[in-house]
């Protein structure tokens, strides 16, 4: 029994936890663990920190857009304001216009009634009455009101060139100036502030007696070349 005894004590004693059996102190191993433990708390917390960020920048950018879709509902309010604020305005400034030019028109219909008072009275002249003198003055007087209209008349010179938005040809004639220039004028054009309100009626030249104005130019030179020599033979 004694021999037995002494066998078991001598014997080696199997480890009996798993940090035994590594060769691990179960101390060392509880002090990685709380180290490992540390760590991943840092890291979580880390991620909390970080949640927290995001969604501190989640929230700042929301009220950012908040913000601009109040700013942009504004401007298409104001927009929407200013469109029809324009077109109050176009109406108003069309009515204006309108309005000015009804009274312009009234203006001149009414200084040209005298201009008729006064053709009226002329012809009511007895038939024995000179009533020349009436028309001349009330032509006048209707000139001065075109005048002050900046009303002018269109009346080209002879021998100028043709203007196709100023002159209108109605007839070719015979003449001594060069062909398809303006012979004379046949009816008076008007223009208003640099525009045509009726181009002037114009006959030009069909250049037939421009080879005959020549000829009687060089015919009345050589005449006087002629006299000029005869009268210097009498001289010698």
């Amino acid at each position: 029994m004694t021999d037995v005894a002494d066998a078991d004590s001598g014997a080696e004693r199997e480890p009996d936890t798993d940090a035994e059996r590594d060769g691990d102190d179960p101390d060392e191993l509880v002090a990685r663990i709380a180290v490992e433990d540390e760590v991943a708390a840092a890291e979580v917390e880390a991620l909390f920190d970080r949640n927290d960020e995001l969604e501190t920048a989640l929230e700042a950018r929301e009220r950012t857009v908040a913000e601009r879709e109040a700013t942009i509902d504004e401007l298409e309010s104001k927009l929407k304001r200013s469109r029809a604020d324009f077109q109050n305005y176009k109406r108003r400034a069309k009515q204006r216009e309108e309005d000015v030019r009804e009274r312009a028109t009234e203006d001149l219909v009414g200084r040209l009634l005298d201009v008729r008072d006064n053709l009226v009275r002329a012809l009511e002249q007895d038939d024995d009455v000179e009533v020349r003198d009436g028309v001349e003055a009330t032509l006048s007087t209707f000139d001065r009101i075109l005048d002050g209209e900046n009303v002018s008349a269109i009346e080209p010179d002879a021998g100028e060139d043709v203007e196709p938005e100023r002159h209108e040809v109605v007839h070719r004639t015979e003449s001594e100036h060069p062909e398809g220039a303006i012979a004379d004028v046949y009816r008076p054009g008007y223009e208003m502030a640099g525009k045509v309100l009726r181009p002037a009626q114009v006959t030009v030249s069909d250049g037939t007696d421009e080879d005959a104005a020549d000829a009687e130019g060089s015919a009345g030179e050589a005449e006087d070349a002629g006299a000029s020599e005869s009268d210097a033979s009498s001289e010698d």
